[in-house]
């Protein structure tokens, strides 16, 4: 499984693989239509990134990541947008490939450390981002850190 960079004119791969990962979770989002340019730009970016487990024009999965300086590292700090496997495929490492690009990804690029929003009730996601070593309480604490949300149209 070789994990590749996608390039702006995969974007449309990358929108039909978001809308499919939204209605399998039963998640809001945006059409394709709206979705394929914005990936496009956020490819073109050198502030964001997408990775595939596989190559277009079916890849088996992929992430997304973006990139923003920080106060808190010498490098940019990454949030890991999005990473998803089709189901079927799920169990036989993609994820961890894709998570493990990812880190390298960000660590080529300098960064210290990398943010993952995710749902209280995904559990399955919850423990595999915990086997990889990430957590959902402030250093040195022990009280939980919560993602605070407000959408502006």
């Amino acid at each position: 499984m070789s994990i590749v960079s996608a390039v702006p004119e995969d974007a449309g791969v990358v929108a039909r693989l978001q809308v499919a990962f939204a209605d399998e979770f039963d998640s809001p989002t945006p059409s394709v239509d709206v979705l394929e340019p914005r990936f496009r730009r956020l490819i073109s970016d050198p502030a964001g990134t997408v990775l595939f487990a596989g190559s277009p024009p079916e890849p088996d999965g992929y992430a997304v990541v973006t990139f923003r300086p920080t106060v808190y590292c010498e490098g940019p700090l990454a949030v890991l947008d999005e990473l998803y496997v089709r189901p079927g495929l799920r169990g036989r490492g993609i994820g961890t490939k894709l998570l493990a690009a990812a880190i390298d990804d960000m660590r080529r690029r300098g960064g210290g450390e990398m943010h993952i929003n995710v749902d209280e009730p995904d559990t399955g996601a919850r423990r595999f981002y915990e086997r990889h070593g990430f957590v959902n309480i402030e250093f040195g604490g022990d009280g939980r850190m919560l993602c605070y949300i407000r959408e502006f149209g």
